[in-house]
């Protein structure tokens, strides 16, 4: 199986997961593709920036803008994630580098690499111009259980709905987000540590560690999976918190904390 990767991160799920791909004799990374997240159409983007805010408050804006290191850097504390593209020199994995997820240049290195699949790691919408080149389509890893929390950040949706459990899903895409049929999920307990963020960056390190030894799974047995696969029945989309959604999630994550101690 011959693999293109399209990531938006330098340091993320994209070089966490290619050591394990890389393992497997009868996986190939055919070329990884890193979006610079360069804004195509910027009134559109603030358009949708303020409806956000005006969704969340400010109070959820900034504390959300607080707690995006919970799910980047902060889960370094607890898994090694080299830089992408010395991951991808150390291994002769061709890496190039893209403006947006979605433009022309992306189009062409897509067909360009001669992969059989594509494998989304940490990206945005995906357009079927991009997702439908590679003859298997384009599989994403969602850190998260699908179809219950589609667009929802790891861990922290849980804990408001007072569960000390998560999970993460590998998913076809189409044309939503979140919305394409299901291959593989796997429920994975909390990591409950003494505060709330190194509770969400441990838990995330576990689901990267886990997430990447079921894409390999799925890709080692493809047919079978895709074969068998769920479609979704439309569920609850989630964005960042608002502050009072956000106070809920403290409490239930102190709640449950005592609960596993």
């Amino acid at each position: 199986m011959k693999a293109i990767i399209l990531t938006s991160s330098l340091r993320g799920t994209a070089s966490h997961h290619i050591p394990y791909l890389l393992k497997e004799k009868n996986i190939t990374v055919t070329m990884v593709v890193y979006s610079k997240g360069i804004i195509l159409k910027k009134s559109n983007f603030f358009r949708r920036k303020v409806k956000k805010v005006l969704r969340i408050g400010l109070l959820g804006t900034l504390n959300g803008i607080r707690m995006r290191k919970w799910f980047d850097e902060s889960i370094l504390k607890y898994t090694t994630i080299e830089n992408l593209e010395d991951v991808c020199k150390k291994n002769n994995i061709p890496f190039y580098a893209t403006p947006s997820i979605n433009d022309e240049n992306t189009v062409a290195l897509f067909k360009k690499s001669g992969a059989d699949i594509g494998l989304s790691l940490e990206n945005g919408y995906i357009s079927k111009k991009v997702f439908s080149i590679p003859e298997y389509g384009m599989l994403n890893i969602h850190h998260e259980m699908l179809p219950e929390y589609q667009n929802a950040q790891g861990v922290i949706w849980q804990l408001y709905n007072g569960s000390s459990f998560t999970g993460y899903t590998i998913h076809k895409i189409d044309t939503g987000i979140d919305t394409g049929a299901i291959l593989f999920r796997e429920s994975v307990p909390i990591n409950f540590e003494h505060s709330l963020a190194d509770t969400v960056s441990h838990t995330m390190a576990t689901l990267y560690n886990k997430s990447a030894q079921g894409l390999v799974k799925v890709l080692n047995d493809y047919d079978t999976f895709s074969h068998s696969d769920t479609p979704q029945d439309k569920s609850k989309s989630y964005t960042t918190p608002t502050i009072w959604q956000y106070i809920k999630i403290y409490m239930q994550f102190k709640k449950l904390q005592r609960k596993t101690a």
